[in-house]
């Protein structure tokens, strides 16, 4: 996993185009897909940061990023998050 610090995408979210900081990517290997964190820094009503994700095609990738619908692959970024966020939380 790459944890990613003053990079940029820009995305679409809630129907406009919106720019984000990127927060980290990897690749699984049990999917074959890549999949990329990013944030565009607002807060839910908890005082939660809004954490977005998507795949995309590592091997053909084509910038295209995808929305990810399967509940495997998001219970697995979910562990990723987790784990970053540990990690940050615990030093």
């Amino acid at each position: 996993m790459q944890i990613i610090e003053d990079e940029k995408i820009t995305v679409e979210i809630n129907g406009k185009a919106t720019e984000c900081d990127l927060l980290f990517t990897f690749t699984s290997e049990d999917t074959g897909k890549g999949y990329v964190g990013y944030t565009d820094n607002t807060f839910t009503k908890d005082g939660r940061k809004n954490i977005y994700f998507s795949s995309y095609d590592p091997l053909f990738g084509t910038g295209k990023l995808e929305e990810v619908t399967d509940l495997n692959e998001i219970e697995m970024v979910k562990e990723v998050l987790e784990e970053i966020d540990g990690g940050v939380n615990n030093g």
